[in-house]
C-alpha cells in the first residue's frame, strides 16, 4: 500500500497538524533539548546570516538570532500559521527584530543563491517529501564555506514507532517515520551526494524509560498526523487485529523499570565547498 499521499496532501496534513498543536512548547522538554545541541554544535558566530527551515515556534531561529546579533540576521520558514504565530509573541516578548518569519513551504520557496551562512533544520526531516532535493536546494543557499545543520532520528528511536511500523508492515501498510535517514552511512550518503564536504556527525542518546500506557497511547490512526494516515486504509477489523498486535508486542518489552524508549539522535553537519 502506498505510504503517504500526493505531497500537496501531505503537506496540507502536516500544516493542519502543527496548527492544532498550541501547546508545542509545553509538550515535554525534547525538542527544546534538540535545537539546544544543535545549535551548541553549529557555533554560530556574530554576523551570520541564518535561515531556519521549519522554524515551528522558533526555538532554533530565536536563540540563533541572539548568537548572530546584532549585525546577523535568521530567516524562519514555516508551513504552519499556528507555529509562528507562537513563534512571533515569543519575538515580540523579547524584543527580537533581527528574525524575518514567513508563512511559506520551504520545500518550493525560491531561495537567493549563495545568501546564508548557515541553514539550519530541526526535528522536521520526517516532514520533508524530498530531502535530497532540499539539501541540493540548501548547498545553492549557502555562500561557498557555509554550513548546513540538521538532526535526525536512528532506526531504533521512539519505541513506539519502530513497533508500530512492523506491526504495520504485516498488514501489508508502510509507515514512514525516520526514514531514509536512521544511519550515519545515510546521513553520509544524501550530504556527498548533495556536494557537501567536511561532513560531520555527532550521535546523543535522549532516551527514558516510558509506562506501558504512555507507549499504547500512540495507536492513534485518527490522529492528525500525516505520518500515521495510512493506518487508515485498512479496515476496521484489521485496525483492531493491529492494534492488538501492537499493544502485545510493547507488553513484551516492558520491565521493571517500563520500556526503553531509545531516541539516539543523530546532529549531522557539512559544509559548501569554497
Amino acid at each position: 500500500m502506498c505510504h503517504r499521499p500526493d505531497p500537496d496532501s501531505f503537506k496540507q496534513g502536516v500544516a493542519e497538524f502543527f496548527n492544532q498543536r498550541v501547546e508545542y512548547d509545553h509538550e515535554g522538554d525534547l525538542h527544546p533539548r534538540l535545537a539546544q545541541r544543535l545549535l551548541d554544535y553549529a557555533d554560530l558566530q556574530p554576523g551570520y546570516k541564518v535561515l531556519d527551515v521549519a522554524t515551528g515556534t522558533g526555538l532554533v531561529a530565536i536563540a540563533a538570532a541572539q548568537q548572530v546579533a546584532p549585525t546577523g540576521w535568521v530567516v524562519g520558514v514555516d508551513l504552519s500559521e499556528g507555529m509562528l504565530s507562537q513563534a512571533k509573541r515569543k519575538l515580540e516578548a523579547l524584543q527580537l527584530f533581527n528574525v524575518s518569519l514567513y508563512l511559506k513551504d520551504a520545500e518550493t520557496l525560491n531561495l537567493p543563491e549563495a545568501c546564508f551562512d548557515y541553514v539550519l533544520c530541526s526535528s522536521a526531516l520526517a516532514y520533508l517529501t524530498d530531502i535530497p532535493a532540499n539539501l541540493g536546494r540548501w548547498y545553492r543557499a549557502l555562500k561557498p564555506g557555509g554550513r548546513v545543520g540538521l538532526h535526525g532520528f536512528s532506526d531504533q528511536a521512539f519505541v513506539a514507532s519502530v513497533v508500530m511500523r512492523t506491526v504495520a508492515q504485516r498488514y501489508g501498510v508502510t509507515l514512514v517515520f525516520n526514514q531514509p535517514t536512521e544511519t550515519e552511512q545515510q546521513y553520509r550518503s544524501l550530504l556527498t551526494k548533495a556536494n557537501f564536504t567536511q561532513i560531520a556527525i555527532h550521535t546523543e542518546q535522549f532516551g527514558h524509560y516510558i509506562s506501558l500506557e504512555t507507549a499504547q497511547q500512540f495507536w492513534n490512526p485518527d490522529s492528525q498526523n500525516p505520518l500515521l494516515h495510512p493506518l487508515r486504509q485498512l479496515s476496521p477489523a484489521q485496525l483492531e487485529r493491529a492494534k492488538q498486535d501492537y499493544y502485545a508486542e510493547l507488553a513484551a518489552l516492558e520491565t521493571s523499570e517500563g520500556i526503553w524508549n531509545d531516541i539516539s539522535t543523530f546532529f549531522v553537519f557539512g559544509e559548501k565547498q569554497t
